[in-house]
């Protein structure tokens, strides 16, 4: 049941329109017709700035064959990981190189988005360079090794003054929210700062040097529930989603998992509040509703934008990508055209006092420095 006495966090109502509106809503833009472009003969090369056996991987991976059976003449669809720099190293490499012709396409995560709402220095890229194809909302949990002595997140108690360790790919990627979130727990944790990816996370984790772990929903879905069903890992909470209302609730995937602010009062006994917890609740609002997301570049035509809508309209309606999607990716419904961008306004914006409260602690207790 959930606990009402979780207060509710209201998000920009635009937000929670695009959800409900699925992938009824489209926005094809300007007239262009996606028969107008064609890809016949074609590679195209997918950009994943993370390594392979991440949640942006899979879900990757996942799509590339659909996108090929749909985009207009069936081009080869290609995944190339390109890792490094929290993301920014892949990225970078988009921004400089993609040419605006459809053959180069950039798959990013909340740990792309936080670098470039935090002024990571490393970050040579502006979103409001790109033209979003497709935006995909998703979930994460956290889970422990049962070498703590916890056999179920009824037990989140015995977490209290152990030593914990989580690989960390930066402080200013899409784990900044579990740095957040075990903050405000008062958990004793040692972030190991490096790691190219979640699925570097995971392996760290199943090598014994990381005792607590997070992975977003496909990753989860895909590669750490076999370690729970192993009895090799023990999951204790999910984030959480947002209602059509805005409140926070219970992830549709994960419904037996209580989501992190109940989790936070089973810990505290209290419900979570002020403004650490603001700060969580943005940056997670930033990363997860349109946690993952499709680019083409600037100067791309309206045309073969067009195609990329039409092609991922087709790809959300076909009967077997819905019986596949379910364990792979979750419940979570990706959406494109105007959905899309109202998804992406909302994860690349961030108010300013809530930036820099983040920023100021990241220095003071991180030593992370970051622009200005």
């Amino acid at each position: 049941m959930e606990n009402d006495m979780t207060r509710p966090f209201q998000i920009n109502r635009r937000l929670t329109l695009a959800f409900a509106a699925g992938i009824a809503v489209l926005g094809l833009g300007g007239g262009a017709h996606a028969d107008d472009a064609s890809f016949d003969g074609d590679t195209i090369e997918w950009i994943i700035p993370f390594s392979p056996g991440g949640g942006s991987d899979t879900w990757a991976r996942f799509n590339a064959p659909f996108l090929s059976k749909y985009l207009a003449g069936n081009p080869t669809v290609v995944v190339i990981n390109e890792p490094g720099g929290g993301s920014t190293k892949g990225t970078n490499l988009f921004a400089a190189r993609a040419e605006p012709d459809g053959q180069t396409i950039l798959g990013t995560s909340g740990s792309t988005q936080f670098p470039y709402l935090l002024g990571d220095p490393r970050v040579r890229y502006d979103y409001k360079d790109w033209r979003v194809v497709l935006a995909a909302p998703t979930g994460g949990v956290v889970y422990a090794s049962p070498s703590l002595g916890i056999t179920s997140a009824d037990e989140l108690e015995k977490l209290q003054g152990q030593e914990l360790v989580y690989a960390n790919q930066g402080a200013t990627s899409l784990d900044l929210v579990p740095l957040l979130a075990f903050r405000l727990m008062d958990l004793d944790v040692q972030h190991v700062f490096g790691f190219k990816g979640r699925g570097d996370g995971r392996l760290a984790f199943e090598r014994g040097e990381a005792n607590i772990d997070y992975q977003t929903s496909s990753a989860y879905l895909k590669n750490v529930q076999p370690l729970v069903e192993a009895g090799q890992a023990v999951p204790l909470f999910s984030w959480g989603s947002f209602d059509a209302d805005g409140n926070l609730t219970r992830d549709p995937t994960f419904p037996d998992l209580p989501h992190f602010a109940e989790a936070y009062e089973m810990l505290t006994g209290e419900a979570p509040s002020g403004p650490e917890f603001d700060a969580w609740v943005a940056f997670f609002t930033a990363g997860f509703p349109a946690q993952k997301m499709i680019f083409l570049p600037n100067g791309t035509s309206d045309e073969i934008v067009a195609a990329y809508q039409d092609a991922a309209t087709q790809m959300f309606a076909d009967p077997e990508y819905q019986e596949a999607k379910l364990p792979v990716l979750g419940t979570y419904e990706q959406v494109t055209g105007d959905a899309a961008t109202v998804l992406y306004e909302k994860a690349t914006t961030i108010s300013p006092e809530l930036r820099q409260q983040v920023v100021d602690m990241l220095e003071a207790e991180y030593g992370v420095k970051l622009g200005n």
